[in-house]
């Protein structure tokens, strides 16, 4: 302890050196009782010139590393500028055409829309001035929801984009994902053999560049002075559907991603081909006769008897009943086309006839 409160503090510079005394003060505060004999202004002496030779060695070698980059730079610019540049971009000029048009082709593949859209709901109208209702603004791929659909939405999620993104169940809908998911194979597929292409033709011509071009210049830099498109490699076009969770209080309190890549868009077409199924079946069509298509039908028909003529308003206890004009076991469909108000009496006489 009594060598330590001989240290000059007003000449330690060093980062290093503050650490050093930062320790040894450390050790004398926690009680050790060490006797140090040595002679502290030659320690301080050794520490602040190892620190300042460090210093310069690391600015030294940061400024070599700047100064080569830059000439490398430098004269890379001048030789893609240089007439033996210009003549190998000229010869592989008509390769670099072909592998340009399949990567727009790639690209433009991957521009589909599912069609999918998030209904309008009156998402962001909340009186409070206190909450950020910027995140709240309709977005048709985002499905602000509550807590309860939330959970639920991470559980099923096929279920729920089916249910809240608004996809039909029909052999359109069905069809269009199906030549979706041919398109993103062709994308994967295509990516690769345009990279293994491109690269091809580089490996070609690289021998008839200068050394330090094919030593240091990266595959992405060479392709670019050759006149080749960048190709995207990441997996960011496929369709996303995101389902947050909005508090009482307008704020996100969670959210996550359904995204249809090529395993996720193959499982949603199986999923989407049962509802189909289910959807075609009797027990499929029985299930669209919903309460409210029933009155829908009942209102339409005026609350009257297509085959009697009978009436509610003549008889107001008068049992009526929706029935399908051609029976669902003979191939008729649950539409409003199709379906008819009877009486009971009409519908039960009626049975499977059309």
């Amino acid at each position: 302890m009594d060598g330590l409160k001989y240290i000059n503090k007003g000449r330690i510079h060093d980062d290093f050196d503050y650490c050093v005394y930062g320790f040894l003060k450390l050790i004398v505060n926690i009680g050790i009782k060490i006797k140090i004999r040595i002679n502290t202004d030659k320690i301080e002496k050794q520490f602040y010139m190892r620190g300042a030779i460090m210093t310069d060695f690391i600015i030294d070698l940061m400024v070599t590393i700047w100064l080569t980059i830059l000439i490398y730079l430098f004269l890379s610019e001048l030789y893609f500028r240089t007439r033996g540049f210009k003549a190998i971009k000229r010869e592989i000029e008509v390769y670099t055409k072909e592998c340009n048009e399949l990567n727009d082709h790639i690209e433009d593949m991957k521009s589909v829309d599912l069609g999918f859209r998030r209904s309008y709901n009156g998402e962001g109208k909340y009186s409070n001035p206190k909450i950020n209702q910027k995140h709240l603004k309709y977005n048709p791929k985002v499905c602000n929801c509550s807590d309860y659909i939330f959970k639920n939405a991470k559980n099923k999620p096929f279920e729920y984009v089916y249910k809240y993104f608004n996809v039909k169940a029909d052999e359109k809908t069905l069809n269009k994902l199906k030549n979706t998911l041919n398109d993103f194979l062709a994308v994967e597929e295509g990516k690769k053999l345009l990279e293994r292409q491109r690269d091809e033709i580089i490996k070609k011509i690289r021998k008839e560049l200068p050394y330090f071009i094919r030593r240091f210049t990266g595959i992405q830099r060479l392709s670019r002075k050759l006149g080749f498109k960048d190709i995207d490699l990441k997996d960011s076009y496929f369709p996303t559907y995101t389902f947050r969770c909005i508090s009482k209080y307008g704020k996100i309190t969670g959210a996550f991603d359904v995204v249809f890549d090529l395993k996720e868009l193959e499982e949603f077409i199986k999923y989407l081909l049962q509802k189909i199924k289910f959807k075609k079946s009797v027990a499929g069509q029985r299930a669209l006769m919903t309460p409210k298509l029933r009155e829908k039908i009942k209102e339409r028909d005026g609350y009257t008897c297509q085959i009697c003529g009978l009436s509610n308003k003549d008889e107001p206890n008068l049992l009526l009943e929706i029935d399908h004009i051609i029976p669902l076991s003979k191939g008729g469909m649950t539409t409003e086309g199709n379906l008819q108000t009877l009486c009971w009496r009409c519908n039960r006489s009626k049975g499977a006839k059309i």
